[in-house]
């Protein structure tokens, strides 16, 4: 089941800043490979009639067009490491025969790489842990509130932990 699951399981990555290439050749499959492990450890947040039809859009670009959309978007006019854009906040009116497409990853380059420094982490770890963190949230994840952000930290945990890479909260 999991295998027709993940083949049916639309991730597109669209590079659009050769730092991700040069730093990691094949950074499109290591991200593929990492929404997939979040999207299928967590299979009972999505509509089952959905789980065979999903797609993800990710981007993967610099601090200056993450800043741009951070400030169109979200009135922040400064970079950001990743941005996750929602198309759906539910799913009870579509129709059951269409793919879901659960919106967008953005992931900046310099701001990845800068945080990875700093916090003494690898630069592929940092990479995988933001994209786990954009796609829980395009699964309805929010940490803007203290009880929900314990939540979803701790699913990242669980997800990280299954892709062998350290807890990411421990300093």
């Amino acid at each position: 089941m999991i295998e027709s699951i993940s083949s049916s399981i639309e991730i597109s990555v669209a590079v659009l800043c050769t730092n991700w290439t040069e730093s990691l050749p094949a950074v499109d499959d290591l991200c593929r490979y990492v929404v997939l492990t979040a999207v299928l450890t967590n299979t009972d947040l999505l509509p089952k009639e959905f789980l065979d039809k999903i797609e993800i859009s990710l981007v993967l670009t610099d601090d200056s067009m993450i800043q741009c959309l951070n400030h169109k978007y979200l009135g922040q006019n400064k970079p950001t490491n990743v941005l996750s854009f929602l198309y759906f906040d539910r799913c009870d009116n579509l129709p059951i025969n269409s793919p879901l497409l659960l919106g967008d990853i953005i992931l900046s380059f310099e701001t990845t790489a800068r945080e990875a420094e700093i916090e003494n982490k690898s630069f592929l770890d940092h990479m995988s842990h933001l994209l786990v963190h954009g796609v829980l949230h395009l699964l309805g994840y929010d940490h803007s509130i203290n009880s929900e952000a314990e939540k979803m930290e701790n699913f990242e945990r669980i997800i990280l932990d299954d892709l062998g890479i350290d807890d990411p909260y421990i300093m």
